[in-house]
């Protein structure tokens, strides 16, 4: 990270949104850009690897998601509420079934061919994993939302931690979801987990939560980050695989809520109808309740319509800007630069 030119990060942003095009123009531009292969089978893993490749050689990272196990949750009254909202805009509801996202298989995938970093997210791998992955050439970074899941990453020998602020938008990376609370778990503040974290780990950390622009990017790193994760920035740039009801729904100034409404694991997305509907009886399983809501969230997309959508975004989602990566990049290290 210290290799860096510019501390930024592209956070990897599952289901179509971060694209090789993407990354490839945060690591051009300085910085370090991440495929995400959640939902992706591994064959459509290696084709974006090849990708990014081919339209670059500057180095990149990866993202898998960490398994868990079958939730145990009655959805038997969700999949009802679901199928109804589904059936009212002409679709059937999808299969509320739970799966590994093939997560062995994409590791495999990178340790028989490496990448320059591997991240981890919703917990973290083995020590015997970490240990595979940098044999094979690869730096580990372990998602984090707590001082206690900093030091269990760090016991599995992990290179850097990520850490997650409450502010970030999208998935939650709590090791183990609560089932209750809105987070999944203890709720902390992005400054003031990187202080927490920081106290008590030698790592390389970074921030991820918020950071939209150069004074939130400063202020993490002054607090004793390394590099600062942006998600939310880049949505608006057109180099993202952002679908239209998304971006749309980023410029009419709305709020951000955690909800489990669509996936069954708390996030973090911009207010909209069905977010607003259905949050409160939401249960926690995932990814039963994602692939339950697919079929519904895909067919609001289709028409353009971001009320039934999980438009992932978090707290800085008022201050996006609608440019090419690139030029964010370049006007975010003038930005940093400004406040050191």
């Amino acid at each position: 990270m210290d290799g860096l030119r510019v501390p930024v990060i592209a956070a990897p942003m599952a289901g179509g949104v971060s694209t090789p095009e993407l990354v490839v123009a945060v690591g051009a531009a300085g910085g370090l850009g991440f495929l995400a292969t959640g939902y992706l089978s591994p064959e459509r893993v290696k084709e974006q690897i090849r990708r990014t490749r081919a339209l670059d050689r500057c180095p990149f990272g990866v993202n898998l998601f960490v398994p868990g196990s079958p939730s145990g949750a009655d959805l038997t009254e969700y999949s009802r509420v679901i199928e109804r909202e589904s059936r009212a805009i002409g679709v059937a509801p999808g299969e509320p079934r739970w799966e590994d996202d093939d997560y062995r298989a994409k590791l495999d995938l990178l340790i028989a061919d490496p990448v320059p970093v591997v991240s981890f997210t919703f917990g973290a791998p083995t020590a015997s994993d970490v240990r595979r992955l940098q044999r094979a050439g690869s730096r580990v970074v372990v998602t984090v939302t707590s001082p206690a899941e900093a030091r269990l990453a760090e016991a599995t020998g992990a290179d850097a931690l990520c850490l997650q602020g409450i502010e970030a938008g999208g998935h939650r990376a709590v090791f183990v979801d609560d089932g209750h609370s809105p987070a999944g778990g203890p709720a902390h503040e992005l400054l003031e987990l990187i202080r927490s974290v920081r106290a008590e780990i030698d790592l390389p950390l970074i921030a991820a939560g918020g950071l939209a622009d150069g004074a939130s990017i400063a202020a993490a790193l002054a607090a004793g980050a390394t590099a600062a994760q942006l998600g939310t920035a880049l949505l608006r740039c057109p180099e993202a695989g952002t679908r239209p009801a998304h971006r749309k729904a980023l410029t009419e100034g709305r709020a951000t809520a955690l909800t489990r409404a669509f996936t069954g694991r708390p996030a973090r997305g911009l207010v909209n109808t069905m977010l607003s509907r259905l949050s409160e009886t939401a249960p926690a399983a995932y990814p039963e309740v994602h692939h339950l809501t697919a079929p519904m969230r895909a067919a609001f997309a289709a028409a353009g319509d971001p009320e039934g959508i999980s438009a992932w975004a978090g707290t800085g989602s008022d201050r996006t800007r609608e440019q090419p990566a690139a030029g964010l990049i370049d006007e975010l290290a003038e930005e940093i630069a400004s406040r050191r």
